[in-house]
């Protein structure tokens, strides 16, 4: 069974008028479920994250900070998000999402949280709406419990991974592929095992034929035992964020390029939903929902 992470304080509250669309945490299940996708014990639910797996990754001096509220107005804005409490309770639930999908992928072949890919995070300091780190959290996990040996982070949402990019620079056990926009956010890149830059506006055909050489290639190359995808419909010619053209069609079809090569290499595979910024909803929701809908169709 397809096992998905969701909570409702996913759609943490943001002041009216913010970009970032809360509300796709909660039309995004219910889109799936109203269709038939998914059913409602496809759906776990996350507590917070234990500290001493969070602390694996993040420094002790920003989590501190981060809990009591102690971010500087500057590190505040950095982030994106207004501070509060109930936001870091969040962030630590999506944390924990992740790393219970981690394990229920190594039951099941697959598994999916509908929030994180919050790759902008380092280990002590947030940006671009991420303050932790979902994925590069449940790689250190599996590694730690000695679950997985080699694990690659495939990032295709449309900023590079800067964060994942800086925590695992000096870490040969996690391979690090982003595939993003040359010229947008974040202005400094870091350096990713595999980084492959954009040029603003490429369309579905060109961008699926850099996809599927150096993807297929690195994969062979470092042969992981666990992948983590990135899936950030930010991609989409429509998004306010994004600055690339692919269609719907062609956002289906990346997903489809890194799903079915796990599950044609039996590698465990965990997607974190990532950015996505259209002016409409809608296109935010279907576009991530097909990550869902190929997963269910490929594996089960």
């Amino acid at each position: 069974m397809l096992k998905i992470a969701w909570s409702a304080h996913y759609a943490h509250p943001l002041p009216a008028g913010h970009r970032f669309p809360m509300e796709k945490y909660i039309l995004l299940p219910e889109q799936l479920e109203y269709e038939g996708t998914i059913q409602a014990s496809n759906l776990f639910e996350p507590t917070e994250l234990a500290e001493a797996i969070l602390l694996r990754t993040h420094e002790e001096e920003y989590w501190q900070r981060l809990k009591d509220l102690a971010l500087s107005p500057a590190e505040i804005r950095k982030t994106g998000f207004p501070l509060s409490e109930a936001l870091v309770t969040r962030e630590s639930i999506i944390m924990n999402g992740t790393v219970q999908a981690a394990f229920h992928a190594l039951e099941n072949g697959v598994a999916m949280n509908i929030a994180g890919g919050t790759h902008h995070a380092f280990a002590n300091r947030g940006e671009g709406f991420c303050l932790l780190n979902d994925q590069a959290i449940a790689a250190n996990e599996l590694l730690h419990q000695g679950l997985a040996k080699r694990i690659m982070i495939v990032d295709l949402d449309v900023h590079q991974g800067n964060g994942t990019a800086s925590l695992f620079e000096q870490k040969e056990q996690v391979f690090t592929f982003s595939m993003h926009g040359g010229n947008n956010y974040p202005l400094h890149k870091e350096r990713s095992d595999c980084d492959v830059p954009l040029p603003d506006g490429i369309e579905d055909t060109a961008y699926l034929k850099l996809l599927d050489s150096h993807f297929h290639h690195c994969l062979d190359a470092f042969e992981p035992d666990f992948l983590f995808y990135q899936c950030g419909v930010d991609v989409l010619k429509q998004d306010k964020l994004g600055r690339l053209g692919l269609t719907e069609l062609g956002c289906k079809k990346r997903d489809a390029v890194v799903l079915k090569a796990a599950y044609q290499a039996k590698i465990p595979l965990v997607a974190s939903m990532g950015g996505g910024y259209s002016e409409r909803i809608a296109d935010i929701v279907n576009a991530h929902a097909n990550t869902f809908r190929l997963a269910q169709e490929i594996w089960f």
